[in-house]
């Protein structure tokens, strides 16, 4: 019979949750899980969100699919994956294992940021959108919906579309979210004036 992690708050990230249940259900000798025990172990939450963190936003050798990862895995084999150095701890209750990762200030910082967005807005849904080559990308955290578009009122406006398909009344009770969530939209680009598209 599969083990099953307590139930997150429902504010916390599915990356913060599915680090958590990973470092509780790794086996210890080299800290490797199945992906299957992870997708078992977080029932509330949609099994194609929980996949989709631990193969490719969670997973730093994955193709880069994604403008936000973070790099707690490695796939070691077909359906195994291996917690990185700097993750390899058992999560406390008090904190949470996201709310000060490892690595250098620039990520920390991001991850901060990233994670009070999260603990002001519980019942929405956050996106962040990135302009690349002519298209703007917009993706969601807490479900998994990306979309894109050539400008970006296109972009909200399929993003919005995708979400409408996405989410039925399982989905939202499954992610804790409200009938009627919020979006919050986070448009990121260059910091540096040079950078800008003209």
């Amino acid at each position: 019979m599969p083990r099953q992690i307590e139930t997150e708050s429902p504010d916390k990230p599915i990356h913060a949750q599915v680090l958590a249940a990973a470092q509780r259900l790794c086996r210890r000798e080299d800290w490797t899980f199945d992906l299957l025990e992870i997708v078992r172990a977080l029932p509330h939450l949609n099994e194609r969100s929980v996949r989709t963190h631990i193969v490719s936003r969670c997973c730093e050798n994955a193709p880069k699919n994604h403008p936000h990862r973070w790099p707690y895995f490695r796939r070691v084999g077909r359906g195994l994956y291996q917690i990185q150095p700097p993750y390899r701890q058992i999560p406390s209750e008090e904190a949470g294992a996201y709310e000060q990762p490892p690595g250098d200030a620039r990520t920390a910082n991001m991850q901060t940021v990233r994670d009070s967005a999260y603990s002001r807005e519980p019942s929405a849904i956050h996106a962040v959108v990135t302009e690349s080559e002519g298209w703007f990308v917009a993706e969601c955290f807490e479900v998994a919906v990306i979309t894109q578009g050539r400008t970006l009122d296109e972009t909200l406006a399929n993003l919005r579309s995708a979400l409408a398909l996405h989410l039925d009344d399982d989905e939202l009770a499954r992610t804790g979210l409200p009938p009627a969530p919020r979006l919050l939209v986070n448009f990121e680009t260059s910091a540096l004036a040079s950078e800008w598209p003209a």
